[in-house]
């Protein structure tokens, strides 16, 4: 991890389990790069709701994108959401299950929302979340004016960012150190498999190269 700094905002400076906070941005951004999947926190007219949503970033934006149809994502457009980003590294066994744990990396982002509009730039922000989960924009067919306008994306700046992390082994209470019971650390991996091609697909067509690459 690098070197701390303060968190960006009052309302993401950690409070519980502040020893865990992580505020330096090249640490966010990389919690960020090794996720998938973000969830995703609007108020709308029916009350909150949250949803898992696919995601990429540049420097200082966060990009998701949907149906235009999406009720939630309409109503995230121009307002504050709250976006989350979790990795689950492993299960933390204490000898007492009260101080059971997990390891894992995640990140909060609030912030102001909003559509967007120019056609560069939504072209911009789906190959950005594309090549995010799968690195293969550029080993596809261009997207259809239909297909681009049936789809809605939105920007979230960084700028109010805050991970938090934690590993190593469980903490127990000083009286149960030398007790029968086992502890300590289950890692959790993930892995791709290899890839299974459709049944339709032309005789030949090879797998290409950043699909492959994910295996590695």
């Amino acid at each position: 991890m690098s070197e701390e700094t303060g968190a960006p905002s009052e309302r993401t400076t950690l409070k519980r389990g502040a020893n865990r906070a992580v505020y330096a941005s090249d640490d966010v951004k990389a919690v960020l790069d090794a996720g998938y999947v973000a969830h995703v926190g609007v108020s709308t007219a029916q009350g909150i709701i949250v949803l898992p949503m696919a995601y990429g970033r540049t420097e200082d934006t966060l990009y998701l994108h949907g149906s235009a149809a999406n009720a939630m994502l309409r109503a995230g457009s121009d307002t504050d959401i709250c976006v989350t980003v979790t990795l689950v590294d492993g299960l933390v066994v204490a000898r007492s299950a009260f101080h059971n744990s997990m390891n894992y990396r995640s990140v909060v982002v609030r912030g102001h929302a909003r559509k967007v509009t120019e056609d560069v730039e939504i072209l911009d922000a789906l190959k950005i979340i594309t090549d995010h989960v799968a690195d293969n924009w550029d080993s596809r067919r261009e997207a259809t004016d239909k297909e681009l306008k049936a789809t809605l994306v939105i920007a979230l700046p960084l700028t109010e960012a805050s991970a938090k992390i934690r590993d190593g082994g469980p903490v127990d209470d000083e009286a149960d150190l030398g007790g029968p019971e086992w502890a300590g650390v289950i890692p959790l991996t993930e892995s791709w498999g290899e890839p299974i091609p459709i049944d339709d697909l032309v005789e030949g067509t090879p797998v290409p190269q950043p699909l492959l690459d994910l295996q590695d």
